[in-house]
């Protein structure tokens, strides 16, 4: 299936509830060359103090040879990589079944891409929409370094808050 729109009304980015049709895979159109930087700031910003995140002398003795980019940081990254296609006008209510089948490290590129596993009408919110995906964060290379589910609470469209408009000049 297609992509669909990116632009609400008015040129205003993101998706509204009535945008996400199951089935649709959309291929989110950035990517992140990953630093050892952002991994040891990460680590630090998170107290993640287990040294195969940071420690090279360490990380040489482990079976795979350099620091592994922290997986919360992977997580974090790959759902960032699709806010402009699912999130940007909603509520993260949850990730499930997150996986991470093969490491990351300093140097790698890592893209994403989701699909749309189901839709429904919020029951108690009448001006929202719960949409679940499906998202795999994966290399360079193509392979697949983490996949989730997550659902997440759209705006219908007409409903989500707007950005002001500036004032004209006098």
């Amino acid at each position: 299936m297609n992509e669909g729109s990116r632009e609400g009304p008015a040129g205003e980015a993101g998706r509204a509830y009535e945008d996400f049709v199951v089935g649709m895979i959309m291929r989110h159109p950035l990517g992140r060359t990953v630093s050892d930087v952002d991994n040891t700031w990460f680590s630090l910003l998170t107290n993640n103090s287990n040294p195969i995140h940071f420690d090279r002398h360490y990380s040489a003795q482990t079976e795979f040879g350099e620091p592994l980019m922290n997986s919360t940081f992977t997580l974090a990254l790959v759902v960032g990589l699709s806010v402009g296609d699912i999130s940007r006008k909603e509520v993260n209510l949850g990730w499930d079944e997150v996986r991470l089948p093969a490491p990351v490290f300093a140097g790698d590129t890592i893209y994403a891409q989701s699909e749309v596993l189901s839709t429904r009408e919020s029951k108690s919110r009448p001006t929202m929409g719960l949409v679940e995906v499906k998202t795999t964060g994966y290399k360079q290379d193509g392979t697949v370094v983490i996949t989730f589910r997550r659902t997440v609470l759209v705006y219908k469209r007409g409903h989500a808050p707007t950005r002001p408009l500036p004032r004209p000049q006098e």
